[in-house]
Formats: structure tokens, sequence, C-alpha cells
């Protein structure tokens, strides 16, 4: 099942009749788009109608986020990662993203499309016309505009109903909280019927009514009657309610009314050209907020509009520290941000992370243009994401290396923005950022994106040097994994050439890994070697000086399997793999688990090549590698098999080809391996039976791929069966 949908953060309150709408629509329509002003939530009904109709769609729900995106260059590789598909192929993504897509039931939902509705349309109009069974949910402030396209108007809750007055109170009931220390809280108090929600409590008792309780009822009733004068100003818009709740943490509800309808008062005549009532009504809203903020909040609002996508502690400190605002002010006013939700947080592998709604980023960010800042800005910003890719490349060889593979990854809108500013600005500095990030976006799947920005930098600036040197190592490593042999071939030269004339040991050995790697996946294990040979020869040193002298000595281990030479292939293999371990890296230690894996299946130890071979998905796994995860299932099957269980092999071998299917490719590995896969998997079939195998591969075949794997990590020989029921 593709996909997974975003958390909800907080309450969803009303919309019945929409979701009625929205749920028979997305039962007939192919095409439905939800459209209304900004604010009014139209991600959130969305997100709450895709998660109720998850039954409809039996092959899931894809959630593509568009909002980080600054023009279309992303839009494919965003949509492609909602449906689980990393590309190897040097096909066109759309192609490959239908292909993909081909025989699926499932509810693609593409959120904030207003300002990529071009590009979208044409998307849209591809996925449609090429898979017969998908449907597409569309948030945007207008429509697509395409045949067929069912409309559904997202308006504001009505702002005297009931929902608007209950979103209202919940919010304020949070912001409350959150700034309400628990001392004050009283065992004795129990919330009021009144219906705002607001926090406020009334004594339970049997005596009279007391001059205090009456009091304390008078207190409520104006308080109610304070909600309900705001809901009504702010027209019911929900973002606009929120923005005015999370004010409770600082203020009362009556100054909260007074001050908007002041705010109101002064923009109640509005000038000729103006937008309409309800984009009005949004923008004071935000703007009411801004006004509320202490000047240097204000400053780190429209700083933090910088960042496209979501962003870290570390990052608003480096970019946005300046001036007034000292770096070690970021945590507590970035906190207060939080408080009025003009920030929101959001979970993220490495900790907080953060992000700003498009609406509230539009307006920070004419804030930002009014401070002439922008240009600045973005150049802290890409400095910063510069200086963040010279630190993942230096612990790529480290303990870390899984984490700044995550980092990576969860930085990849702003590591982009970033390249599109240098290629504007500084060339190259665009070309060193991504030849510093080329590889690990390869080794995540993320070979078009990589290979479209370097081609890209590498003509923008075609002078010579380091930066050069390694952009083309890196491009030649995206053309290898896209199986694009002779191109990559021709890059390695060039890399070859430059490292020789630039007198770069280690610019040399990420050549001849390059080249080394080539031959390996074109069945030339004789010339992987002899070139690894040489170029090790030609610059002495450990394997763990540096990255690419370690990626040469891998190089070395798997062409010596290849030539049979299976002894000495394991020594070597279990010596790198020592090392690998002291130092806590993963990357290495999983391919030459994959060969040591190889080694016990060629030497008859089956159950040895298992258990390496599960070392490998592990790591794999842990990096995110669609690639490396679809090699390991492979040998892990064969070796299974090997073993005598041919139904658990079959899971395996079908949970192999899913991800195979992933990263467009048929199975492909190392060529030798070819022979024996098909051995092994006609000694599965024998040993299980046509109809208990064909029932396991399907299985692996068809779940989610996460489930399935992990399936076929935790069972052992004879329990497949458990493993079909996980």
């Amino acid at each position: 099942m593709l996909g997974i949908l975003p958390e909800e953060s907080t309450s969803f309150v009303g919309r019945n009749w929409e979701l009625f709408r929205l749920d028979r629509a997305l039962a007939r329509d192919r095409l439905v788009t939800l459209v209304g002003t900004g604010g009014v939530g139209k991600s959130r009904l969305a997100l709450r109608a895709a998660r109720e109709a998850q039954a409809l769609f039996p092959d899931g729900v894809a959630w593509a986020d568009l909002s980080p995106l600054h023009g279309d260059r992303l839009l494919l590789s965003t949509v492609s990662d909602a449906c689980d598909l990393a590309d190897h192929t040097p096909r066109m993504p759309v192609d490959a993203l239908c292909e993909w897509l081909a025989g699926k039931r499932l509810l693609l939902v593409l959120d904030s499309c207003e300002h990529l509705v071009d590009a979208c349309r044409e998307l849209v109009a591809d996925l449609l016309t090429a898979v017969a069974d998908l449907t597409v949910l569309v948030t945007s402030r207008e429509p697509l505009g395409m045949e067929g396209e069912r409309l559904i108007e997202v308006e504001p809750l009505p702002p005297g109903g009931p929902d608007a007055l209950d979103l209202f109170t919940q919010r304020v009931a949070a912001a409350s909280s959150a700034a309400q220390s628990p001392e004050t809280e009283t065992e004795t108090e129990t919330e009021t019927e009144t219906g705002t929600g607001t926090g406020t409590r009334t004594r339970t008792g049997t005596g009279a009514t007391t001059g205090a309780e009456a009091g304390a009822r008078s207190a409520d009733a104006q308080q109610a009657a304070a909600a309900i004068q705001i809901c009504r100003r702010l027209e019911g818009i929900p973002l606009a309610l929120e923005l005015a709740a999370a004010q409770a943490g600082r203020t009362t509800i009556e100054e909260i009314a007074e001050r908007l309808g002041s705010r109101f008062d002064v923009l109640a005549t509005p000038g000729p050209g103006v937008r309409p009532q309800r984009h009005r009504t949004m923008r004071t809203a935000i703007g009411w907020s801004h006004e509320l903020c202490a000047p240097l909040e204000r400053l780190l609002w429209a700083r933090l509009t910088v960042f496209r996508g979501d962003f870290d502690l570390e990052s608003a400190r480096a970019v946005c520290s300046g001036g007034p605002l000292g770096a070690d002010a970021v945590d507590a006013l970035l906190g207060r941000l939080v408080a009025v939700s003009v920030v929101t947080v959001v979970a993220g592998g490495d900790g907080i992370r953060y992000r700003m709604l498009d609406t509230i980023r539009e307006y920070g960010h004419l804030w930002l243009r009014a401070l002439h800042e922008e240009a600045a800005l973005a150049e802290r910003h890409a400095d910063h994401f510069l200086r963040f890719a010279q630190d993942a490349d230096a612990g790529w060889l480290s303990a870390d290396q899984t984490r700044w593979y995550r980092r990576i990854a969860e930085a990849d809108t702003d590591l982009c923005t970033a390249l599109d500013h240098l290629l504007a600005t500084s060339p190259e500095r665009a070309l060193r950022l991504v030849g510093l990030v080329g590889f690990f976006w390869s080794c995540c799947g993320h070979l078009h994106e990589a290979r479209g920005y370097l081609e890209q930098a590498l003509a923008a600036h075609p002078s010579d040097g380091a930066d050069r040197t390694r952009a083309l190592w890196a491009l030649g490593i995206t053309l290898t994994l896209q199986g694009e042999y002779e191109d990559a071939q021709r890059v390695g030269e060039q890399c070859t050439r430059a490292a020789w004339r630039e007198g770069d040991t280690d610019e040399l050995l990420a050549a001849t890994y390059l080249t080394g790697l080539i031959a390996l996946l074109t069945g030339r294990p004789v010339a992987a070697h002899l070139v690894t040979e040489h170029g090790l020869g030609a610059a002495p040193g450990e394997p763990f000086d540096s990255a690419s002298r370690l990626r040469c000595h891998l190089v070395q281990v798997f062409a010596l399997t290849g030539l049979g030479r299976l002894h000495e292939a394991q020594e070597r293999a279990l010596w790198l793999r020592a090392g690998c371990v002291e130092r806590g890296e993963f990357w290495s230690r999983a391919y030459l688990d994959y060969q040591l894996a190889l080694i016990d299946l060629f030497s008859g130890n089956p159950l040895d090549a298992a258990a390496h071979a599960r070392s490998m998905l592990e790591s794999k796994r842990g990096l995110g590698d669609s690639f490396g995860i679809a090699l390991g299932l492979d040998v892990l099957a064969a070796a299974i098999a090997a073993a005598g269980d041919g139904e658990l092999a079959g899971l395996v071998y079908g949970t192999g080809q899913s991800f195979w299917h992933t990263v467009g490719h048929p199975q492909r590995g190392t060529p030798d391996l070819r022979a024996v896969r098909e051995e092994c998997e006609r000694t599965a079939r024998a040993k299980a039976g046509d109809e208990a195998y064909e029932s396991a591969y399907q299985w692996g075949l068809t779940a989610d791929p996460a489930v399935a794997l992990s399936a076929a990590l935790g069972a052992r020989c004879g329990s497949a069966r458990g493993g079909l029921g996980t």
C-alpha cells in the first residue's frame, strides 16, 4: 500500500456536509478539486477525507505536499516520492511514474497546487490518461481547469454557527493550557457549559448561588459574546480563527475581540483594486497577529520565510541571526512564534523540526522584502546549506553516516532552493554544493534530481578545478546507477584525466572507484580488479584513510568474488567489515555483508549467507536505499531457498520484486548471481509446491513494502506462514 498520510496535530471540527460531498465525489469522479481562499481549511479537509476514503483505494493513498516547491522543477520527484517510486532509469520521469502506477487503484492527493496550476494540469492529464484506476484529489486556490474536474468550493465555517465557535474555543483552550502553569489549576473546578470552551471554569456545589458564582456566570457570558464576535469578524475562516485563538496565551478573549475589532474598523473602507473580502479578512487577521508580535519576533518571522521546507533550530540560528537578532535569542523567539501559531512543529528524524504555512510565509516574505533583506537572506541561506553539505561529506566515513543521510533527505527542498539561488548568482559554489550532495542523492534514489542539477551546474561553470572534478564523479555515479554505462564511462574518463592533471590523490581514487563500478555492473570483474589494483597501487595508504579509498577496496572485494577467488574475497571483506563496525560506518559495511552473503551462498553455507543478507538489509533500510534493499532481498531469497524453505523464499522473492519495481528496473545485481537466483527459485518452487510458493510470492509482491520487508527480516526458515500473517 502506497503513501503515508500526514499526522493531524489538532482536532478536526465540523465540515460534515463537505465530507459527505467529498466522499461521494471520490467514489464517482477521477479528478476532484477543493478550491477556496488561503487559510480556509482545504488541506485539513482533504486530509480527513483521504483518511476516511482509504477503504475505497486498495493500493493506498499518496499525499504530495506541493507548498514548499518554488517552480515546477521538483514537481515530478515530489509526486514520485509520495508514490514510493525512486526511479533509477534514464526514462522521462512522467513515463516512469505512469508505468509505476499502472494497474494500481489509489488516491493521489496534490496539496497546494495554486502556484503550479499549469504544471499540475499537464501532470494530472498524463496520469489520468495512462492510469485507468487512478483518482486525483487536488487542493488549490483556483481550479486546474480540466474537463471532468469536479469542483467543490470550500467555504469558511458559518461565522454565527457552532462549528466556528467550537474551533475557536478549542484552540483558545489549548493556548490557555499551554500558557498556564500547573500550579494555577484547582482540583474542584470543572468545565463550564456555556459552550465557549475557553477554559473558564465554575465551581460545583449544592448551596445557594453566591455573588462570586453570579459574577463568574457574568464573566462567562461576556467571554462567550466576545468569542462569537471574533468568529463573525473573522468570517469563520479557520486559519484566522486559529491565529486569534493563539493570542489567548497572552491576553483575554475580550481584549482579543476589542483589538481585532479596532483593526477591522480601520480597514472598513478599502481602497480601489483590493482583493475579495475573504482574502482581506485573512490578511487582516495575519497582520493583526504580526502587530501583536514583539519587534524581534516580527524580524524572525520575516527571515524564516527564506526556508521553503521544514527547518531545524540549528538552521534557523545560522540563517536568521544577525544585527539586533542574536543567535542565542532565536530559540526563545521561535518558541513564541510557535505559541501564536505562526510556526508549527513537525516531527523530524533527528528531533524537532518547524514549518510555516504558505499563507503566513507569504505575509512574512512581504516584510522581508520591505526590510530589503531578501537578497541577503537568500545568500545566507545558500551559505548555510553549502556548509551543511560540506559537514555531511566530511561525516560520511563516521558513526554519523546514517544521520547525515536522514538530514540530507529532510533538507532536500532547501538544498534545491540554495542550488537554484547559487546557479543564478554563483555557479562555482553551485557546482561545489551539488558535487557534495550528489552522491547522497544518488544513493537515496533521487537520480533525476541529482543528474539535472549536476548537468546544469557543470554547464554553468565549465572551468577546471576540484569542484568540477567532484561534480563529474557524482554525475558518473548517477549515470551508472541509471544504467547509462557508455555515458558514465565517458564521464569517468574525463574525471580520471582531471584528477591526473590536478595531482589530487583522492580525486584519482574516486575516478578509479567509478571506473571499477562500471566494469562490475557490465560483467567485467577482471577489468574492475585491474583498475582498482592500479589506482590503489599508485596512491598507497590504509583503506579507511578516505571514503574514496574505502570504495576502491570494496570494488576489489566484488571483483574477487566475481573471479571465483572466494577465500581471498572473504578474508578481505571480513577485515574491511570489522573496520566499518569499529567506525560505525554502514554504507560500505552493507555491501561487504552482501558480498559475504554471496560468498557463503557460493560456498554452500546458506544459513550464514542469510545472516549476512539480513545484516545488509538492516543497514540499507537505515539509509533509505531502495536499490540496495532490492539487491539484499535477492540474495536473502536465494539463501533461504538453498536452505530448503521454499515458501519463505517465495515471500522474500516477491518482496524483492516489489522493491525492484520501485527503482524502475528488472532484477539487476551482480551478473554472476543470475544463474544462482534462477536455480534457487526453481528449488524453492519444488520444495514448497507451486500453489504455496505462488501465494507467498504474491503476498510479498503486493503487501506494503515496509511491512513485507519487516516480515522478510524477522522470519526464519520454516516460518513463512508466520511472516504472512504479520
